[in-house]
């Protein structure tokens, strides 16, 4: 997915079981990249946008991935779209939603203590190897070796969207535009998919992606940085002072 995993195991199990259950976490993650990349010509994703392979005849997943796509477009009110760019690029949830289900499989393995993190994407599960609960650092948005928040706790799924590395990528899919207004913004919630989603939208909607995300229902919690610099945060976020 063009992008550097991690993944920490905190369970007290054998070093085989521990190595196997990581083989099969990546073997999981680089399936995904190969049906999901839009770098690969042979992709499904990719087949897909040219015309190649229809959506009803494409993998399990991939139907799976292109339905619930539909349902945060209308749940955002457009502000997500795996077509922002003008071809079809489901990245904006398959990334969290990839890692969320390795998770889910992590757990069911036996497996309940456990981070994954996926380019700044992170599950978080139970606790850290010293029996502590996760910490989970939000980059600085202008100084790489820094963080700007810190969070806690044992079971979050935490995605952040910016445009501190790749520049304004995140399109503003009703005006073809790049989006302004926000630097970074960090969604935590219940499934690290949907938060990756919600993300991207609220990046995508500017400043008024601020008071679209204070609208969100509980669980879900944000910390959002604006492009001149102001941080603003649910007061329930979870974050170490």
């Amino acid at each position: 997915m063009g992008t550097a995993i991690s993944l920490d195991l905190a369970d007290d199990l054998p070093a085989a079981t521990l190595h196997a259950l990581a083989e099969e976490t990546f073997g999981w993650l680089r399936e995904v990249d190969a049906r999901f990349s839009t770098y690969r010509e042979d992709s499904e994703v990719c087949r897909v946008d040219r015309g190649e392979l229809r959506p009803a005849e494409a993998s399990a997943d991939l139907r799976a991935v292109l339905a619930r796509c539909a349902d945060l477009w209308r749940e955002t009110d457009g502000a997500f779209d795996a077509y922002a760019t003008g071809r079809l690029d489901p990245s904006g949830y398959v990334k969290g939603w990839s890692a969320q289900v390795a998770s889910d499989r992590l757990v069911a393995a036996g497996a309940p203590n456990h981070c994954l993190n996926a380019g700044g994407d992170v599950r978080v599960r139970g606790h850290s190897a010293t029996g502590t609960p996760w910490r989970i650092g939000i980059r600085h948005p202008w100084d790489p070796t820094a963080t700007c928040l810190v969070l806690a706790g044992m079971d979050l799924a935490v995605a952040t969207s910016g445009n501190y590395e790749r520049g304004h990528h995140v399109i503003d899919p009703h005006r073809g535009v790049p989006a302004r207004g926000l630097r970074s913004v960090t969604v935590v919630g219940p499934d690290l998919g949907v938060a990756d989603a919600y993300a991207t939208a609220a990046m995508a909607m500017g400043e008024a992606g601020i008071g679209w995300l204070d609208r969100l229902p509980t669980p879900w919690q944000h910390a959002v940085i604006t492009d001149n610099a102001h941080l603003l945060r649910s007061r329930t976020l979870p974050y170490l002072t």
